[in-house]
């Protein structure tokens, strides 16, 4: 199963490679990006015999996420044009850009939605135990929380955004308050929340894919890569770090 998975995933992303060439944007890989998951997930789904509860579940919840991630990125960059990291790509490539791309964006990402959604997969194709435990209770509400922060997260800085008011200045109310990123900290509680489908069926192993995406979130493509954006382009960051949690929200130090 896991094998039938890995290849709709890999023909999924090859597929949005061969859009992206029509298209010459290859930001259409982060606009599909939660969509992938949904692919994944069904793919499992059709592919095995798991108790039809928690598999439709986790499959709702996947579907609920992956839509309005892939929605609001969609809507948020439309006219925009093509991401300026892949423009940095395409103008050191040149003509290679096309092959370079198929290898470090598309496979790359391919093989890490794969991993991410390891818990997915487990919770959808697990048989036992054959109803709700109290960890899949649990996991609806580790999972609600997260998308809660990343939902609401999302929506107030595109209100700020929207305001010409706000142009130049820094989004520090309401969840942003608490935390410089709640929408990247309720994507991760997400995924901690779709480990526990996993758990309840005893696949602990699957904690891999949570792990790397927060280490992604934080590390790697989210708020290691905006915060360094950031500090370069608003002069208020600085006194906005001090006081502010950078990930994990907390209630904003005095100065």
């Amino acid at each position: 199963m896991l094998l039938t998975t890995l290849g709709v995933t890999l023909a999924f992303f090859f597929v949005l490679w061969l859009v992206s060439l029509v298209l010459r944007d290859a930001s259409v890989v982060d606009r599909f990006w939660g969509v992938a998951f949904l692919v994944i997930a069904s793919a499992t789904s059709a592919a095995s015999d798991g108790f039809a509860g928690r598999a439709h579940l986790v499959l709702l919840v996947t579907a609920i996420w992956g839509l309005r991630l892939s929605l609001h990125i969609t809507v948020r960059n439309l006219g925009s044009g093509e991401d300026y990291r892949y423009q940095a790509m395409r103008r050191h490539w040149g003509t290679r850009f096309p092959l370079v791309s198929l290898a470090t964006v598309f496979a790359l990402q391919a093989v890490l939605a794969w991993i991410v959604s390891l818990p997915i997969q487990a919770a959808i194709a697990a048989g036992a135990p054959a109803r709700l435990t109290i960890i899949d209770r649990l996991a609806v509400v580790v999972w609600a929380v997260g998308f809660l922060f990343e939902a609401i997260g999302d929506w107030q800085l595109t209100r700020f955004q929207a305001d010409p008011r706000n142009r130049g200045k820094l989004l520090d109310r309401g969840l942003w308050r608490y935390t410089r990123h709640p929408n990247y900290f309720g994507d991760a509680v997400q995924w901690w929340g779709l480990w526990l489908f996993a758990v309840a069926t005893g696949a602990w192993w699957t904690a891999i894919g949570p792990a790397v995406m927060t280490f992604l979130l934080v590390r790697v493509s989210g708020v290691a890569m905006l915060e360094k954006h950031m500090r370069k382009t608003r002069p208020q960051h600085e006194d906005y770090r001090r006081r502010t949690s950078a990930f994990l929200p907390m209630p904003p130090r005095r100065d």
